[in-house]
């Protein structure tokens, strides 16, 4: 027999949460293999039929998850903010600046290859993590995404947030990215015009030594 209930709890980066029947508001437990389909994320609000399944540990979780025709009632629709070209403006600014600098001697160019090769490893985790999420498997955490962001790899994750259109709505993750992001242009912005470039000359070179 199906039943009909409302998403009340949902942990979108480990895949999990609980539905509130709407019979007597009883809890299920669901995770998001359990969606037929899965043509999107599920979330807080959503209306869904399932069928009740007992699990290994022989406690009841829903399974054959379905979106109602009526998914989230109308009072609990977002918006999607709408992003200006301002951060994309402000990481092309940047990457000119690291540029300039290299030139000018500021900087080593390894610097900018460093920026570079984090960069494209930010994306493709970030790529990775979106694909994870569709597939309903383990998730790429958070702070590791704001991690890889502080070393360097924020245009990166710009680039990811822009056109794989991940991670790019949920505001909580976007305060924390571009803390991380401000921070790391500030300590380049301080060692390039403070004089104190041989700090990161050396660090950048060590570690290229050692990797190659």
């Amino acid at each position: 027999m199906r039943l009909q209930g409302t998403i009340t709890q949902w942990n979108d980066e480990r895949g999990f949460g609980f539905i509130s029947w709407h019979g007597d508001e009883s809890s299920v437990f669901v995770h998001v293999r359990a969606f037929s389909g899965r043509s999107r994320r599920p979330q807080v609000g959503d209306i869904v039929s399932y069928e009740i399944a007992k699990g290994r540990n022989g406690k009841s979780r829903a399974e054959k998850v379905r979106y109602s025709a009526r998914s989230r009632p109308p009072q609990q629709l977002e918006k999607k903010p709408k992003t200006g070209p301002l951060p994309i403006v402000f990481a092309l600014f940047f990457v000119v600046f690291i540029i300039f600098a290299a030139c000018l001697g500021r900087i080593s160019w390894l610097v900018v290859l460093a920026y570079l090769s984090v960069s494209v490893m930010t994306f493709f985790v970030y790529s990775w993590d979106k694909s994870s999420a569709r597939l309903g498997k383990w998730r790429t955490s958070e702070s590791t995404l704001h991690l890889m962001a502080l070393a360097g790899g924020w245009p990166g994750g710009l680039a990811a947030q822009r056109f794989l259109r991940h991670k790019s709505s949920k505001q909580e993750f976007q305060v924390i990215f571009w803390v991380t992001a401000s921070l790391n242009v500030s300590a380049i912005g301080y060692l390039v015009w403070g004089g104190n470039t041989n700090i990161i000359n050396q660090l950048i070179n060590g570690i290229w030594q050692n990797a190659a």
